[in-house]
């Protein structure tokens, strides 16, 4: 009996460990004054993706992020934008171009560099809305993430340029679940949190 508890305890310390990472997968941040979304144990430029950039395929990472209020079905504020990422492979450095406006672009940047740039513009976008909340109003974040890794090639099969591809055609791929061959990282939900809370306690997690 004693031996069955002790498997027991066991269990529980492994689940709870593996429940604490997975709600680690998003954090929010508040930082000179606006809210930071990062994910620091989610790392897109990896496997099959790098495989293509290494390989000299540009690889495009499609990004939703989704923030409700008031309650957790409540949708006030849908993002959606296109990092495409190509690999340097003389300089051994990455280069991002985010295709949604504004466009912006940032090269030279090693694999850490570049997701975090990717999870800054997203931020920048998501602070201007959050910032018309109330202090005290409740609010949730949902991210996913999406490479264009699949069978069918970038952008479906058609040729890749900086340009990317358009909002309406953003929100039709996340109308659909991923292909099964896709890479794709997500959906990770948080929340509830206030303004006021992030102020007070600068780093949140789920």
């Amino acid at each position: 009996m004693r031996r069955l508890n002790t498997w027991w305890v066991i269990l529980a310390f492994v689940s709870g460990f593996a429940l604490a990472m997975f709600a680690e997968e998003l954090v929010l941040t508040w930082r000179d004054d606006r809210v930071d979304f990062t994910a620091p144990r989610v790392h897109f430029l990896g496997g099959r993706p790098l495989e293509l950039l290494h390989n000299a395929a540009p690889v495009p990472f499609d990004f939703q992020l989704t923030i409700s209020t008031g309650t957790r079905t409540h949708e006030y504020r849908k993002i959606r934008d296109q990092f495409i990422v190509s690999y340097d492979l003389w300089e051994e450095k990455f280069r991002v171009v985010k295709t949604q406006s504004p466009r912006r672009a940032a090269d030279h940047l090693t694999a850490v560099a570049a997701e975090a740039w990717c999870w800054q513009q997203i931020s920048e976008q998501a602070s201007d809305g959050l910032h018309l909340l109330g202090a005290t109003e409740p609010f949730w974040a949902r991210m996913e993430i999406r490479a264009e890794d699949g069978k069918d090639g970038p952008l479906f099969g058609r040729p890749l340029t900086d340009a990317g591809i358009s909002l309406t055609s953003l929100i039709e791929i996340f109308s659909r679940p991923p292909q099964g061959q896709q890479s794709h990282w997500g959906p990770f939900e948080i929340g509830p949190f206030t303004l006021a809370e992030l102020k007070r306690s600068p780093r949140r997690g789920s």
